[in-house]
């Protein structure tokens, strides 16, 4: 991954903390394992929270046509990566996306590229499932906006309450997806 002069100045700053973390851990950074973690794990964050320097709603904008289809568009079974604001530690899952066009439609790829921006940012998962559901509503106009996620939580799996089988279900809609037959059909849709 090449880094801008900007990313650059952001990686050193970020390693030069992580190193001094490392030592509060009561590791020693300078250990042959270790030399070069710092500066990796900088690479890291920034790729995880790539979505900060993002715009998603250009994204979906960049490939909008005018269509006359006025029935459900779902992509399902999208994978997501994203990081837990409170822990800093992963979670991960499927997001199940369908909208109803209101004479625009979009890139069947720009619907997962939103649910990474999102993702790549420090999160909670329920407002993630919010903020997808808002972008698409404004960027597309269309009747309707379903967005289900299932994600598991390391920070639940992993410490506290260590419940390693868990998945937590969040969902969201508006217009048309007000109604219980539109949301039913949907859900339906997304278990085949």
């Amino acid at each position: 991954m090449e880094l801008t002069p900007e990313e650059l100045d952001k990686n050193q700053a970020l390693a030069f903390h992580y190193s001094k973390i490392l030592e509060l851990l009561g590791e020693d950074p300078n250990r042959e394992g270790l030399l070069k973690t710092p500066e990796r794990m900088a690479k890291s964050m920034q790729f995880l929270t790539k979505g900060y320097t993002q715009d998603p709603a250009k994204i979906l904008a960049s490939a909008l046509f005018k269509e006359d289809y006025r029935q459900m568009v779902i992509v399902k079974d999208i994978d997501f990566y994203s990081l837990c604001e409170h822990h800093l530690i992963p979670f991960f899952g499927k997001a199940h996306i369908a909208y109803i066009p209101n004479g625009t439609i979009t890139g069947l790829s720009k619907i997962p590229r939103v649910v990474d921006v999102f993702a790549r940012r420090l999160q909670v998962q329920e407002r993630m499932t919010t903020q997808i559901k808002d972008c698409i509503q404004k960027t597309l106009n269309p009747l309707g906006v379903m967005v289900v996620l299932e994600a598991q939580h390391l920070c639940m799996q992993m410490r506290g309450v260590e419940k390693q089988h868990s998945i937590t279900t969040t969902s969201d809609f508006t217009g048309v997806f007000n109604q219980a037959k539109t949301r039913e059909e949907f859900i339906n849709l997304i278990k085949s």
